[in-house]
Order: C-alpha cells, then structure tokens, then sequence
C-alpha cells in the first residue's frame, strides 16, 4: 500500500449503480456520513425508487447515470463508489482521476485498476479502494486477523501451514438445484470454465474444470460442497503469510449447499462441452426456473481457516465463520457486500487510507477497526482458536484479542 498521503476529501459520495448489492445498511451509512450523497441509476427515477425501496427516500439525490454526467459533476476530493460490473471501473476510475477524486469497490484488482491506482497514488494523491466487499474483502480481513493471531503465538518458529476461504451465497432453504439466480445466470455458469490454481499437499495444482476438484467442508455440524476457484497463489503475498512457513494447502474458492455437485451434472457437461451457445441457452433456462424471488431468503456462509504445525509437534489453528440469512428488508448477500465498502469509503472521507491502490484493511490496525465496526452492525461471525501447548480453545467475535492478548 503505498505511503502516500491521500487528497483531502471533499465530503460528497457518488453511489453508482443501484443492483441487488446495493443493500440499505451500505447506502444508510454513507448518507448518514457524507457531506452529500448522489445517486447514479439508468434513471433518476429508477434511483429514486430504489432510494424509496431501502428506506432512504429522500436521503441522497438522484442522478440519471452515463459517464459524461457524471464527470460534469464530480469534483476534486468526491468519492465514486462503483458498484457497476467489473468491466465499467476502468471507466469510472478515469473519471475520478480526471477530477482529482477517490474511487471505491468491491471487485477484484485487475492489471489496468492497479495500473491506474499507482499513477493516482503518486500523481494526484487518489485513494483507490478494492476489494471491499464480501468475497473479496471480509475473506481478506478473516485472513489477515488469523495470520496476525498465528504469528503472535508462535513468533518466529518454522511451520507448516494449511489455509483455506471458502464464501458461497446459497438458498437458506436448499431446493433441488440447490442454488437460485440472483445476478448474471451466464456470468455465473461461465465461471465454471475458469482454471482454478491452488496448493494441495505441498503441490502447485491446476484445475481446468473446477468443479472436478469438490471436496466436503463440515461446518458447524453442516455439510458443504466447495470447490477451488480463480487463481489463489498471489494471495500468498498478499495475506503477508511469513516464508518461514512451508505450505501444504493454500485454497481459496466456492461454497455450495450439499448435493450441489449431483444437481449440477448437467451444467457441468455443458460447461465442458465449450459450446458458448449452449452454455447461454441453459442458463437462460435455469435462471427461469429457479429465479431469485422477493419471497425467498437467501443465505452468506464464509469460512476461513488456517493451521499451522510447528516441528516440535506444537499445534495451532484458528478458524473464522459467518453465516447470514437475509431478511425481507435486506437479502444477507447486500448486506455482506454494501456495508463493508459503506465503512471503506468512511475511512476515505475520514482521510485515514492512503493514496494509491488499497484493498481490505491490508494493515493491524486498520483490519481491527473493520472487524470491529462490521461486529457492532450484525456481521460479527464467530472466531475460534486453538493452541497446541496448553490444548485451551479460544472463541469470540473477531474484533476480541489474539489469543496472545494483542489486539
């Protein structure tokens, strides 16, 4: 993260975008903070209607979007909270820079985003935030709160590790799909046909067909399906895992309800057949059957975990678990996503991130203060650690103490 001190901020936040990620408690935040908060929507009246819809009526303008408009009003020190598809952040954050103003979502970094994030950090003193969402972004403050807990009670003695972060949002109650469409059915299938890159036993492996590589995750007493996904090697450096650890396992990926691989089957054969065409079509069906309704509830399981085994057979683990069920008012996928980048783009109103590119809490002190303020608004999940020497299991909330006794 670069040491930059950031622009001052001018108090304004753009929200763009106004999707099913766009939950209440996020966009309740940011008005309740910002100087001023606009809403940017196809329409203004679509803004409006979703403003009404969270219970915001009123709470923040409302603005039709489209990139010059936006640029004609955004100003130096103003925050753009992006919550469009990936591909439209490069957009947006030209726009920003242009203007002298941060820039805010929950997407993973791509080449270009970091690109322009090192000629905003040391050109024009922007804050570019990422990965501040759910998966990316709390996965990544349970990882560092584990690493740091881990180091503090084994300090500079050579282990061998096993991490894992496994996040899925699934039906609460599981149908015979045992999943229901809630964004891009084909984004979604599509996924699928993205080699996943791990390490198992010590191992760099690959996955051309993801779904291959299932395992079952028990979780509290429940079984889960999950899969490796993307590539979770350059997480290694990013976690800031010591080398002095040897790594067994380093996995990041999918969560799915049990009997997903079985329901699945067909989907997987299309899938590996490669004919796009098709892929579209089946999804498109899918997604007809088993649409997302306002009826349903959906549900956020997160589970991260880290063992490490010292040579001398001393033992220590810790795990991190949120589940969440949504609400009438406000589905738990939302509310996992827009709260944790509401708090991120506070911290860039409070001035506290510096400039360039920032992800998730990436420092001690910084990932504390998240957790801390994600446990006060309903996302505590449950942190457990144990440690080999004296066999004591530590459990609390994961703002509470390493089980060093430092914060």
């Amino acid at each position: 993260m670069s040491a930059e001190s950031p622009a001052p901020a001018s108090g304004t936040v753009h929200w763009i975008g106004t999707g099913l990620s766009t939950g209440a408690a996020g966009l309740h935040l940011v008005c309740d903070r910002a100087a001023r908060a606009l809403l940017w929507d196809r329409t203004a009246e679509r803004a409006a209607e979703r403003l009404a819809a969270l219970g915001l009526a009123g709470r923040a303008e409302v603005r039709a979007y489209g990139p010059e408009a936006l640029a004609a009003e955004v100003r130096p020190g103003d925050v753009l909270v992006s919550m469009l598809p990936a591909t439209e952040h490069p957009v947006l954050l030209r726009v920003a820079l242009a203007a002298g103003a941060h820039f805010a979502c929950t997407s993973y970094t791509s080449p270009e985003l970091a690109e322009l994030a090192a000629q905003a950090g040391s050109s024009a003193g922007t804050v570019v935030l990422t990965e501040a969402g759910l998966d990316p972004g709390i996965d990544h403050l349970y990882a560092h709160d584990l690493v740091a807990k881990a180091v503090a009670a084994l300090g500079d003695t050579p282990a061998s590790a096993a991490f894992t972060s496994y996040c899925g949002g699934l039906p609460a109650e599981p149908n015979e799909f045992r999943y229901r469409f809630s964004w891009a059915p084909y984004g979604v299938l599509a996924a699928l046909g993205s080699p996943a890159r791990y390490l198992d036993g010590g191992s760099e492996l690959t996955a051309p067909r993801p779904w291959e590589a299932t395992r079952t995750l028990t979780l509290a007493g429940e079984d889960f399906e999950a899969y490796p996904n993307r590539d979770s090697l350059p997480f290694i450096t990013q976690y800031g895992l010591p080398e002095r650890w040897s790594l067994d396992t380093f996995v990041r990926g999918t969560l799915r309800s049990a009997g997903w691989r079985t329901a699945w089957k067909e989907v997987f054969e299309t899938v590996a057949g490669g004919d796009e065409r098709a892929t579209r079509a089946l999804a498109g069906e899918l997604a007809a059957r088993y649409p997302a309704t306002a009826d349903d509830r959906d549900r956020v399981v997160l589970s991260v975990a880290l063992e490490l085994r010292t040579r001398d057979g001393r033992r220590w683990s810790g795990s991190h678990l949120l589940d969440l069920t949504g609400e009438a008012a406000e589905s738990a996928m939302a509310r996992c996503v827009s709260l944790p980048l509401a708090y991120g783009v506070t911290r860039i109103l409070d001035g506290a991130l510096p400039a360039g590119l920032a992800r998730a809490a990436e420092s001690p002190g910084e990932t504390a203060r998240w957790l801390a303020f994600l446990a006060e608004n309903g996302l505590a999940g449950t942190c457990v650690t144990h440690d080999g020497t004296d066999g004591g299991i530590r459990a609390g909330h994961p703002a509470g103490p390493s089980p060093a006794g430092q914060a």
